[in-house]
């Protein structure tokens, strides 16, 4: 397990992160989110004994970060931002020099380097220096060198920056076969990434934890979450508004979208609607009774960049949902 404890970094007179507490156990993926300057970075950073907090800890499996240093950082895999490297370096090579800070030596510093580049799917750019290759392959360099170790816990930065939509397809679903049998903590700015990745989000804001829950949970905190979407024939719009408006269980609708020949409406029933929800099946059905010809409905399960703007912008008075 990952824990938290109080963890705070001022720079001066500035507090980056401000008494934050948290775990992460094995088996989970938490996604770590925020504005640009929220406290990400700075709190991942003491979490890999990068930064020394100012005040707090962190125990990684036990050791403290603070108190045995070195015993964290062995059990660790850390992808900073940027994707640092030894730019003269070969793949390879680096890679090689990975395996031997990680006390690997001889053929199982080779197995250990040949399975890593395999798995990053780095074989074919093996013997060229880092900085001839591109954005994305140096990207997927640095995410090697964390998991060469096969360590238990993994702490990363952003792991999918300026990778192609197949190296991310590629990583992400390493990511969650990874998740399995370790603690993984990931920061991302791709909501897109949380939704496919992570099995629990957290968000912090102005160096705050505003919110933490699973990515299903914080999407039934939108507006959105439980409204019915329907499309019928635009000339049958106005004549539909005034048929919502004799149905119980509505309790506003809007127009969503509008085409040549179509018109989405979004329908907020009183209390809200999940999919196979009879209810939801009720309003569609009484309003083929009414004679509209409903194309197509789906119920809204939520939007996880609307919450995300709810409980981050400067006004907001949560402390944390």
């Amino acid at each position: 397990m990952i824990e938290v404890t109080h963890l705070s970094k001022y720079f001066g007179e500035t507090g980056a992160v401000n008494d934050i507490s948290f775990t992460v156990g094995r088996g989970e993926v938490l996604g770590f989110l925020g504005p640009n300057a929220a406290g990400k970075s700075t709190t991942m950073r003491m979490i890999t004994g990068f930064l020394t907090p100012t005040s707090g800890t962190a125990v990684i499996g036990g050791s403290d970060i603070i108190k045995d240093s070195l015993g964290a950082r062995r059990k660790i895999g850390y992808l900073p931002e940027n994707a640092p490297a030894y730019p003269d370096m070969t793949v390879a090579g680096f890679l090689g020099f990975i395996a031997g800070m990680r006390g690997f030596s001889g053929e199982k510093k080779q197995a250990r380097v040949q399975d890593t580049l395999d798995r990053c799917f780095l074989s074919d750019v093996r013997h060229q220096t880092i900085n001839t290759l591109s954005k994305g392959y140096k990207q997927r360099v640095c995410f090697a060198q964390s998991i060469l170790h096969d360590p238990e816990y993994l702490i990363m930065d952003e792991p999918t920056d300026g990778l192609d939509p197949n190296q991310k397809h590629e990583v992400r679903a390493m990511i969650r076969d990874m998740s399995r049998d370790k603690a993984i903590v990931l920061s991302t700015h791709i909501l897109e990434e949380v939704e496919q990745v992570c099995t629990r989000v957290m968000i912090i804001a102005r160096g705050r934890i505003v919110a933490d829950d699973t990515p299903e949970g914080l999407r039934e905190r939108s507006a959105h979450h439980g409204t019915i979407c329907l499309t019928v024939r635009k000339q049958e719009g106005k004549r539909l508004m005034e048929g919502i408006g004799d149905l119980p269980e509505i309790d506003r609708s809007e127009v969503a979208s509008e085409s040549e020949s179509d018109t989405t409406f979004r329908l907020f029933p009183k209390g809200g609607a999940s999919p196979g929800d009879g209810g939801v099946d009720r309003i569609v059905g009484r309003l083929l009774e009414k004679g509209f010809s409903v194309k197509t409905f789906f119920v809204e399960k939520g939007r996880l960049d609307e919450v995300f703007r709810m409980v981050t912008r400067p006004d907001s008075t949560t402390d944390r949902v």
